[in-house]
């Protein structure tokens, strides 16, 4: 079980960080390079679903290091 929680660990923290990185609107990092919808005066359905996927890989990934951190006491 800790291995299987290890291995969805990292897939986790790899998954988040791309999302992350994805996030930003000001000509920097991924966002710059055409990976986000460039809106004009509000924010696109794009963004909004983005925001809401890294919000729940985020609790995933809370939530898993929890678990981590019962499975190694």
């Amino acid at each position: 079980m800790l291995q299987v929680a290890a291995v969805i660990h990292v897939l986790l923290c790899m998954a988040l960080v791309g999302l992350v990185l994805m996030h930003s609107g000001r000509d920097t990092g991924l966002g710059g390079m055409g990976f986000t919808p460039a809106s004009q005066g509000g924010t696109h359905i794009v963004e909004r679903n983005l925001t809401r996927l890294t919000v729940f890989v985020g609790i995933l990934f809370f939530a898993n290091t929890v678990l981590l951190f019962h499975l190694l006491k």
